[in-house]
């Protein structure tokens, strides 16, 4: 291993100034380090009262075209570049004195386009031309360089400066790798902009030629699906209003890769209702009882009611602030792994306090629909990427094909029931009735065991399916399915339509008496 290696200039720049006025008046009072800086970053220094040296005053060249060119220089990259005992003798002829730190982290461009109102100009006038350079220079040589794109690591430079008078060869190497990830990062949220709805068309294809987002990691779990299996939680750079990675936790164990796993299906489901308060239990990543009712107590006993079996140990979500009379309710009723809601009362807080495992977040307010963007599967060898599945069906476009019409209450069942579905796995089957689930068959390989096991599950929690209506969240390839309905007493169904039996399919609703509605839209999840 090298001797540490000295500090003695440093090149600072950030768009994120998050620590960074104490961190270089550490530099310069403690380690006696001259303080390069540009624009906003150096005004934030002297502000604070740190010495600084302008980078046009170290280059001998002014800033120029509004700042986009001020680092492009020489002086600069060559101090940053240059390979202490090989390069020593061109710096010198050139004047160049060496960089030994180049703190920088780039334009906000990920929160900017984000903006509703930020415009095309506005977004390219944010893409970063200096800082990535000097950070992708700094990298480079890291054997000489020590590079900080995270305010996060300014502790870990100190420490090494007060330990040993310069930064390690492993503290370089680290800070390298995490300035590449971050360029890596910046240039496919670029990419991804530049080839957006907003861009001129270049291809047919919507999707990138080249797909590499960029996640960064939030925190390491305990461990996967099964306990032999390592795993971490990453995030994008722009936080998402009402997501689960944004989530405030409010009491409770660290949550598992399981936990976040089923309590983000829990949230997507419960999303899906906004017009009246929703309670949404889910078991290994399928819902197993919903419900929506005057108020949110009521919404649970009714969601809970659909599968008190399977709810058990269960992921709870609310679509509205968690009260403590709903709180009461779940504490007396189940043991549930992780409760969220938009918001949580004190008083449900002060509830769910007695029990100091349960899980409980917030996650702040959210949009009813999911945000849109991309849901990805890796294969052996590959990744499968799909646009995320936001629809869920065009009101004025469904189409009863049967004899028999739904009426009003039917109606209203029936598009419950298709709201459940598009959330339970593939092949799926909900009985309901009432704003409320009666059972539940998924995962099936065959859609009519499905059905026999929504009609079980029923059963077995002493529910009525007679009078109930059906979703399907694909077509019945054969009219077994709706035989099997009418048997049990469905009165409706809703489904996508598009099967070459339609017509048999149709026959058998209109033998029952079932009216059948088509959506024209399929929601495989699998």
């Amino acid at each position: 291993m090298s001797e540490p290696t000295p500090i003695r200039r440093a090149l600072i720049s950030v768009s994120d100034k998050t620590g960074v006025a104490d961190f270089a008046r550490r530099l310069a009072e403690d380690h006696g380090v001259e303080i390069l800086s540009t624009g906003g970053t150096a005004r934030t220094l002297r502000e604070a009262g740190v010495s600084v040296t302008d980078v046009a005053e170290h280059t001998g060249a002014p800033e120029i075209m509004d700042g986009r060119v001020k680092t492009l220089h020489p002086k600069i990259h060559g101090g940053i570049l240059g390979r202490r005992g090989t390069d020593d003798a061109v710096m010198a002829e050139h004047a160049i004195a060496p960089i030994d730190l180049v703190v920088v982290n780039l334009y906000p461009f990920e929160q900017t386009v984000a903006r509703s109102d930020c415009s095309r100009d506005e977004a390219i006038e944010t893409i970063d031309i200096g800082g990535p350079a000097m950070l992708r220079a700094a990298a480079k040589n890291h054997a000489h360089v020590t590079l900080v794109v995270d305010a996060a690591d300014y502790d870990a430079v100190l420490t090494d400066l007060a330990d040993s008078g310069g930064t390690t060869d492993a503290t370089r190497a680290r800070l390298a790798a995490k300035g590449f990830n971050h360029t890596a990062a910046y240039d496919q949220a670029i990419a991804t902009y530049l080839s957006g709805s907003d861009a001129p068309a270049a291809t047919d294809d919507a999707l990138p030629d080249r797909f590499a987002p960029a996640w960064h990691k939030r925190k390491s779990l305990r461990y996967g699906e099964n306990p032999h299996q390592r795993a971490a939680l990453y995030a994008g750079d722009t936080p998402v209003a009402g997501s689960l990675v944004d989530a405030r936790v409010c009491q409770g164990k660290a949550l598992s890769y399981n936990n976040l796993a089923d309590a983000d299906a829990a949230l997507a489901a419960v999303r899906a209702f906004d017009q009246a308060p929703a309670c949404v239990i889910v078991k290994h990543a399928n819902p197993c009882g919903v419900a929506v009712a005057p108020d949110l107590t009521t919404a649970y006993e009714r969601a809970f009611a659909t599968d008190p079996v399977s709810a058990f140990g269960g992921i709870l979500a609310f679509n509205e602030t968690l009260d403590a009379a709903t709180a009461e309710r779940i504490v007396a009723n189940q043991f549930a792994e992780v409760i969220l809601a938009p918001h949580i009362a004190d008083a449900a807080l002060a509830v769910f306090a007695k029990k100091k495992n349960l899980r409980v977040l917030a996650t702040g307010d959210f949009k009813p629909a999911a945000t849109p963007g991309y849901a990805l599967k890796p294969i052996a060898g590959g990744l499968l990427v799909q646009d995320a599945d936001g629809l869920l069906f065009e009101r004025d476009k469904l189409q009863v094909v049967t004899e028999t019409q739904p009426d009003g209450t039917q109606l209203q069942d029936l598009l419950f029931a298709w709201r459940v579905a598009k959330y339970v796995k593939s092949n799926a089957i909900v009985y309901a009735r009432d704003g409320r689930t009666i059972g539940v068959g998924a995962g099936q390989m065959s859609r009519v065991d499905s059905a026999r096991l929504a009609g079980q599950k029923a059963a077995d929690a002493g529910l009525e399916v007679a009078g109930s209506v059906m979703a399907s969240d694909a077509f019945f390839p054969f009219r077994d399915g709706l035989d099997s309905a009418a048997k049990v007493g469905i009165r409706a169904v809703i489904q996508p339509g598009g099967s070459i039996r339609d017509d048999e399919v149709i026959a058998a609703a209109d033998e029952a008496g079932i009216a059948m509605v088509f959506t024209g839209i399929r929601h495989f999840l699998h």
